[in-house]
């Protein structure tokens, strides 16, 4: 909101008798626009003035203090002081601080800058494993944490990314072991992601058959660990295959890493870690393997060591963790991992407190659910009911093939809706548009409701061009960029301050007030983890933007300088709704 907030709390702590901070602590929106602009409930105050919240309010709305020129009325509404701005003054004074602010749009893409020294937020996500396909399920951590990332970029944070790759573990001994038996050097050069999952899966389909295999890829395990240099080359190649095929997911979607730092990375510190832990008399021996016991917080104990000595995801967690620390001294270190690894993450962070880093508190781990499909093939209208995305049993939605079939499907609807028309748009357009629709609905997809709950995904609710979705956001946003177009572009530039004090109506009253909320909703965003709330308030802007512009005269409106005014709101709404898609990681489009 304007300064108008702020100069109203001045307002009111010299009507009440009070310090500005307590007013500012207390003071809220009205749930009813009717209601007023602001609201100040005295409850609270009763025991400090020793009187009733209903006669306190009533007092504070009768002062005779002289009110700053945009308050149009001050009443008191039982223990509530309602404050009521000039409509046009308070239209106007929105719409004049997005046009100044309008360059942050832009900016915004750049603000994660390393240079500063600023304590940085460190935010993990995406973290596929190497030699595995990328799936549905990395989607939803990849598109949350890069949302996150441009939301805290945004609030001026310096934001590194880091991809902690799964590229470390047993079933690397398992993969050499099924390399060595089943593979197939030409599928592999045709297909690499493809051919190192079936000789995954068909590892654990032979297992059951010779469980001596498993003995034999804890030998190969070990070999990694040792430095032996077969295994290293093998796991090497598996690891730059694997990072190619990813990439190209990453570059689609706009997304970059500051540091791929895998699980292999931090291994050498791990002797560290559990000397450390052996000196502070935390480790203890557990059936052959060294675990650190939790139970003062009623955890299980946390394993750090297998019983044949071989690291673990614990292990390799509490050393990069420390390794994080050391070198950047974050503010904060967010894990973007799905809510299964709840338990672990409490574990780890408990682990690093009993080693005495209080920093530990500065961790987070943010949990999201899991992407399930209806019943029938995955390729057709309904979807295909899919629970269990374990490689290990194949079954698997590759994150590319779902962005894939929504832009087909995204241009077929593009196409049929082109039928027709004069100024339809050429077949680059639509591949063009179709590609970034396509994508921004599989984006919109994960965050459009809370991260925790579970995703049931539908064609048909994905792509409504009218329903809660990126298509209806976006068709928004290109309805007003076609009325800039029809203007010339340059109208509401021109809008001076006294064509804004024209915008007074309801509709436009409902539309400023909406606006003026965006940097609040984008810091409930950032407090809780959770670009829903951002989501959610770009729906509504939608629904409140195209409920005015059915009902308002805007070209048509005869009066210049009120048409300036208008055309001046609408571009507003449209660089608010292109800077929030863009914290949601989506890019907008001109014509759809």
């Amino acid at each position: 909101m304007p300064d108008f907030k702020a100069r109203t709390i001045d307002w009111l702590a010299a009507a009440a008798g009070l310090e500005r901070t307590q007013i500012a602590t207390l003071l809220e929106q009205p749930p009813d626009p009717k209601l007023g602009d602001l609201a100040l409930p005295c409850f609270r105050l009763a025991a400090q003035f020793r009187r009733a919240p209903q006669k306190i309010a009533a007092e504070i709305a009768a002062s005779e203090l002289e009110r700053p020129d945009f308050i149009a009325a001050v009443e008191a509404t039982g223990a509530y002081v309602n404050v009521r701005f000039h409509p046009g003054a308070f239209v106007a004074a929105v719409v004049t601080a997005i046009q100044q602010a309008g360059a942050k749009a832009a900016d915004t893409a750049a603000a994660d800058s390393t240079d500063d020294d600023s304590d940085p937020i460190l935010i993990e996500f995406s973290s596929p494993n190497i030699a595995k396909p990328f799936h549905v399920g990395h989607g939803f951590s990849t598109i949350l944490g890069e949302s996150l990332a441009r939301i805290h970029s945004y609030r001026g944070a310096r934001v590194l990314r880091f991809n902690h790759l799964g590229d470390y573990g047993t079933q690397f001994g398992r993969l050499i072991v099924a390399w060595e038996r089943w593979r197939d050097d030409q599928a592999l050069e045709e297909d690499p992601i493809a051919e190192l999952t079936r000789i995954y899966v068909r590892f654990h389909a032979e297992v059951d058959k010779d469980p001596t295999l498993d003995d034999e890829a804890r030998q190969r395990f070990r070999a990694l660990e040792n430095g032996e240099p077969e295994a290293v080359a093998l796991w090497e190649r598996f690891r730059e295959l694997s990072l190619e095929s990813f990439s190209h997911i990453y570059r689609r979607l706009g997304i970059r890493f500051d540091n791929w730092n895998g699980e292999s990375f931090y291994s050498p510190f791990i002797p560290g870690v559990i000397e450390q832990l052996r000196d502070a008399g935390l480790l203890e021996h557990s059936d052959g393997a060294e675990v650190v016991r939790l139970d003062d917080l009623d955890l299980p104990p946390a394993l750090l060591l297998k019983s044949d000595g071989t690291t673990i995801y614990a292990s390799r967690d509490v050393a990069a963790a420390i390794w994080r620390w050391q070198q950047h001294h974050f503010a904060r270190n967010l894990y973007v991992v799905g809510i299964p690894q709840t338990l672990h993450f409490r574990q780890v962070f408990a682990v690093l407190k009993k080693m005495g880093y209080d920093w530990a508190d500065r961790c987070q781990h943010v949990g999201f659910g899991t992407i399930r499909f209806q019943t029938g093939d995955v390729n057709s209208e309904e979807g295909a009911q899919i629970s269990d995305f374990s490689t290990r049993a194949g079954n698997i939605v590759k994150l590319e093939d779902l962005l894939n079939e929504t832009v087909a499907k995204t241009r077929s609807i593009m196409e049929q809706n082109q039928a027709g028309r004069d100024d339809g748009m050429t077949e680059e357009e639509i591949l063009l548009a179709s590609e970034l629709v396509g994508r921004a609905a599989v984006q919109f997809l994960y965050l459009k409701n809370g991260r925790e709950r579970d995703i049931l995904f539908s064609w048909e609710e994905m792509l409504d061009f009218e329903g809660d979705t990126a298509p209806y956001l976006l068709y928004t946003n290109t309805r007003i960029a076609s009325i800039m177009r029809r203007a010339g572009g340059e109208e509401a530039a021109r809008a001076s301050h006294q064509d804004l004090l024209l915008l007074g109506s309801e509709s436009e009253r409902e539309l400023a007030t909406h606006l003026a909320g965006f940097d609040s909703i984008v810091e409930l965003a950032a407090r809780q983890s959770e670009p829903s709330n951002l989501a959610r308030w770009l729906l509504q802007l939608a629904r409140s933007y195209n409920r005015y512009y059915a009902a308002t005269p805007i070209l048509l409106t005869e009066d210049a300088g009120l048409r300036r005014a208008r055309l001046a709101l609408c571009q507003a709404v449209a660089s608010r709704l292109g800077l929030g898609l863009h914290l949601l990681g989506i890019e907008t489009v001109e014509r759809m």
